[in-house]
């Protein structure tokens, strides 16, 4: 059995599929980290999907698992959702959470759909004025640019965009201790009203 069935036969794993018509639902969400693992990144991509009508995939681990498996073994073949929704899309926006010193209020746009990426940066900046959006790969980690063609970002047909967000973007920083509510904090909202934009936008030319 791979790590990646592995962790999808733990207690309390859930695996969600939700494969949406119309031309909206060939615009796909993941968040195969999602969960306690990356916080609040399978919140953020649902609700992305939800709002657009896009199609959604996310892995969600509880309290107090955190297994980190690495993108390029998360694979279809170990998955008939996974597979379901890759087949099922045209292209995606995966949903990561990062944190590095120096990077704090710093949103990676990698994979390997480069119009895509600026189209989302875009959408993202409009909304987020105060963050740095980055879709410059040269700048971005190399262990953060999502261009493996193993990776699932790469898998659909027009493949897709690979987003990192630091802890203050998804609600999960020292920023936000004091932050009661209700619901997420204003800039994880902003950020999905940005992802909602880009995905209800977008059209293969661009």
């Amino acid at each position: 059995m791979t790590e990646f069935a592995q962790i999808l036969k733990a207690p309390g794993v859930r695996e969600v599929c939700e494969l949406r018509s119309g031309p909206a639902g060939r615009v796909g969400f993941m968040a195969y980290h999602g969960g306690n693992l990356e916080l609040q990144t399978d919140v953020i991509a649902d609700a992305a999907a939800i709002r657009s009508g896009a199609s959604y995939y996310g892995v969600l681990q509880p309290v107090p698992m955190r297994e980190h498996l690495s993108s390029i073994k998360v694979r279809p073949a170990e998955s008939a959702a996974l597979r379901s929704f890759i087949d099922h899309v045209d292209i995606v926006v995966t949903v990561h959470g990062f944190g590095r010193r120096g990077m704090f209020s710093s949103l990676l746009l990698g994979g390997s759909n480069r119009p895509f990426a600026e189209h989302v940066g875009d959408a993202l900046r409009s909304e987020l004025p105060a963050y740095d959006v980055v879709t410059d790969l040269d700048t971005i980690p190399k262990k953060l640019r999502g261009l493996h063609p193993d990776n699932p970002v790469n898998l659909p047909r027009q493949q897709g965009v690979q987003i990192e967000l630091p802890p203050r973007v998804r609600g999960s920083s020292p920023l936000w201790w004091d932050w009661e509510g209700p619901g997420l904090t204003p800039h994880t909202n902003s950020l999905i009203d940005g992802l909602v934009t880009a995905a209800s936008t977008w059209t293969p030319s661009g």
